[in-house]
């Protein structure tokens, strides 16, 4: 009997990152859905600057090659090889931009609340700072441009998530700088680093690598466009403060009866 009253038992854990409440569902859902219909709205507003775009395209192109920058041809060259190639290319820009990263903030809601939130204020600064630059600098991108000597591949290969630019009413062709596809992509691998533990995890990297490979390969953007991307990104994580890891959580004995020690040993 008093060796049960001796008996320890788990105490209060200290909250942090894996035990903080979750924010509401609904809200998060709601805030989500809010922000990505601002962007989608910002982005239509850029429309229309078809000549400054195209200007701005060249000077970008003609920057890169002052900078000595390899040219984006060599990538596009390596995925023409084959057919199988730059259809998954394709399909890589079209259909993982979007799913990766909701699953990205799914899983951190459920299994990470405590970044969560960290995680959603960071893409969140990063495609607001996006959609700033999207606004006052258009910017064509490389396939739109004649003078880069690349091709379309979507357009050639597909599958395509793009019309005509002229007459494109759900998206903005003009917004190439920075490109959201590899700033969404670093966020989404820095975060799954910094959160979990494994050996592996830094295989996380070979999603913005690919992603960059694809970008440039089907002539969405420039190289100039990721970098640009990497800067907003390094920014934001430099103003949205990661939350502390807690200690490993342990068990804290309960306090001894006068007198338990004592019967212990009878």
């Amino acid at each position: 009997m008093h060796a049960r009253e001796d008996s320890e038992e788990p105490g209060p854990v200290p909250p942090g990152p894996h035990t903080r409440d979750r924010p509401p569902l609904l809200r998060e859902l709601l805030l989500v859905a809010g922000l990505f219909l601002v962007y989608k709205l910002g982005r239509q507003l850029a429309a229309g600057h078809t000549a400054e775009a195209y200007r701005n395209g060249r000077e970008v192109w003609g920057l890169e090659r002052a900078l000595r920058l390899p040219g984006e041809s060599a990538v596009q060259s390596s995925l023409l090889h084959g057919d199988t190639l730059v259809q998954l290319a394709n399909t890589y820009y079209a259909a993982v931009h979007f799913p990766a990263t909701a699953a990205f903030l799914v899983w951190l809601y459920l299994r990470r609340p405590g970044h969560y939130v960290w995680a959603r204020r960071a893409l969140a600064a990063v495609t607001a700072a996006a959609l700033v630059l999207h606004l006052t600098y258009p910017l064509a991108p490389p396939r739109l441009l004649p003078a880069t000597g690349l091709v379309d591949t979507a357009q050639l290969y597909g599958p395509s998530v793009y019309g005509p630019p002229g007459a494109d009413q759900l998206s903005n062709q003009f917004a190439a700088m920075p490109s959201l596809h590899f700033g969404w992509a670093l966020m989404v691998a820095i975060g799954l680093i910094a959160v979990t533990r494994t050996a592996w995890r830094w295989l996380w990297l070979l999603h913005p690598l690919v992603t960059l490979l694809v970008i440039v390969g089907t002539a969405n953007h420039f190289w100039l466009d990721a970098v640009a991307a990497a800067a907003l990104v390094g920014l934001a994580l430099a103003v949205v403060r990661r939350p502390r890891q807690a200690p490993a959580s342990t068990r804290v004995p309960r306090p001894r009866r006068p007198g338990a020690l004592a019967g212990a040993g009878r």
